[in-house]
C-alpha cells in the first residue's frame, strides 16, 4: 500500500493495471472480493481514487474471476475478446453474445453499482497475436522461441482469410485489411473502455508468434516503416477515436435500458434484422444469424440531452447483404460515418428509402441528423 501511494502521490501516475490480479483476492477456498487487500484499497483515500484495472485471472485453481471484482475496479474483459474474434471469423451462434459485449457486458458488470466502464474491452494485448496476425494465421508460429512451438496458447480464435502467413494474393490482402478494420471498429464503437494494442493501428506483425516475450529483436520491435505502408489504417483508427470522443453515446456511464428516452420517444437502443424488422426472441435464437442493425437514439441518461442518433449495421456473412433502414427511422437524414469496406466513404449521404448494401464481412455506421 505504501508503494502504491508513492506512485500516486509522488510520481503522479493515474492508476495501476494489476497482473494476475485474481491472486490479490484469493481466499481459503476461492476468490473473495472482500479480501483484506481489496478492502484496504477501497478504504484508502488516495489509492481508491486512482484507476484500478485488474487482469481478472491467474494460473491457479479457480483463477478465472471475470466480473467478480468490487465496484471501483475495471477488468480486462476476456469474454469480449473471445466473442469478437469468434464473430468476425464466422463462428455461428455468436450474435446474442456479441450484442451483450458491445453494449458493455451488463451480464458481468450490471450489478453492485458497477458501470460499463468496468469493462476494459480487448481484442489483442501484449500476450498473444497482434490484429494483423489474427487475420493472417490459423495457428501459432512460435518456432523462434526454441520450444518446438509447444509454448503459447492454442486458443487463438484466428482466421488466416484463406492463406497461412504472408501472401501476394490481392483478394486475400483486401479481406485481411477489411477484417482488421472490422476488429478495430468494433472495439472503438463498443461501450466500455477500449484497449488498443500498440502497433495494431499500423498492422504490426510478429509473424504469427503469440508468445514473443522472450524475443528482443526485429520480431517484436516496432517497424516504423510499416506505419508509412499502412497510413490509411492509422487514419481510419484515428477517425474512430475522434468519433468516439465527439459522441457520448459510445462512452456511456450507464447501461442501456431499452426504454424510451423522454425527449426522443424511442428506446435508447433497438435491434433490427437486416430487413428492417425488429429482432424477436426467435431471431436471436437462429444459430446461423450473423447480421444485425443496432439503433442508438443518442440518449445517454446524462445531463445535456440526447446526442445524434446512429445506426450500426453489422454483416459477418461472407456474402453481400442488403440492409433496410427500419421504418420508424426513415424520416431521419442519414450519412455514412464508417464503412469498413470503403474507408473513404465517410460523409457520403445515405438513402433511407433505398437502404444500404453491405459488403460481405463488413460494418457500416450511419449518423442521423436531428430535424
Amino acid at each position: 500500500m505504501d508503494a502504491l501511494r508513492y506512485w500516486v502521490q509522488e510520481m503522479h501516475v493515474d492508476g495501476f493495471r494489476f497482473d494476475l490480479a485474481a491472486s490479490l483476492g484469493r481466499g481459503t477456498s476461492n476468490f473473495d472480493r472482500y479480501s483484506s487487500f481489496l478492502e484496504t484499497v477501497a478504504q484508502d483515500p488516495t489509492i481508491s481514487q486512482a484507476k484500478l484495472i485488474a487482469e481478472p485471472w491467474d494460473i491457479g485453481w479457480g483463477g478465472y474471476d471475470l466480473g467478480e471484482f468490487p465496484p471501483g475496479w475495471s477488468e480486462w474483459n476476456g469474454k469480449y475478446r473471445d466473442t469478437v474474434r469468434d464473430f468476425w471469423r464466422g463462428t455461428q451462434g455468436m450474435l446474442p453474445d456479441l450484442a451483450t459485449r458491445i453494449t458493455g457486458s451488463s451480464d458481468l458488470y450490471g450489478h453492485g453499482g458497477r458501470r460499463p466502464t468496468a469493462s476494459v474491452n480487448i481484442v489483442t494485448v501484449h500476450d498473444g497475436l497482434t490484429i494483423a496476425d489474427l487475420v493472417s494465421y490459423d495457428g501459432k508460429h512460435n518456432e523462434a522461441n526454441g520450444e518446438e512451438n509447444h509454448d503459447g496458447t492454442d486458443d487463438n480464435r484466428s482466421w488466416n482469410c484463406g492463406v497461412e502467413g504472408p501472401t501476394d494474393d490481392p483478394a486475400v490482402l483486401e479481406l485481411r485489411a477489411r477484417q482488421r478494420r472490422n476488429l478495430i471498429a468494433t472495439l472503438l464503437l463498443s461501450e466500455g473502455v477500449p484497449l488498443l494494442l500498440g502497433g495494431d493501428e499500423f498492422a504490426r506483425s510478429q509473424n504469427g508468434n503469440n508468445n514473443a516475450y522472450c524475443q528482443d529483436n526485429e520480431l517484436t520491435w516496432f517497424d516504423w516503416s510499416a506505419a508509412e505502408q499502412h497510413a490509411d489504417q492509422i487514419e481510419f483508427t484515428a477517425g474512430l477515436c475522434r468519433l468516439r470522443e465527439r459522441h457520448r453515446v459510445f462512452r456511456r456511464h450507464q447501461f442501456f435500458r431499452g426504454t424510451p428516452a423522454a425527449d426522443t420517444n424511442r428506446d435508447d437502443i433497438d435491434w433490427y434484422r437486416p430487413d428492417g424488422g425488429a429482432m424477436s426472441g426467435e431471431d436471436w435464437g437462429v444459430s446461423y444469424a450473423q447480421a444485425v442493425t443496432v439503433a442508438l437514439s443518442g440518449a445517454t441518461g446524462e445531463p445535456g440531452g440526447p446526442g445524434e442518433p446512429f445506426l450500426l449495421m453489422i454483416n459477418a456473412w461472407s456474402e453481400p447483404l442488403h440492409f433496410s433502414v427500419p421504418e420508424p427511422l426513415r424520416s431521419i437524414a442519414w450519412q455514412v460515418e464508417v464503412d469498413t469496406a470503403e474507408p473513404d466513404a465517410a460523409g457520403r449521404a445515405g438513402d433511407a428509402a433505398a437502404g444500404v448494401q453491405l459488403t460481405g464481412r463488413s460494418l457500416v455506421l450511419l449518423r442521423g441528423t436531428r430535424s
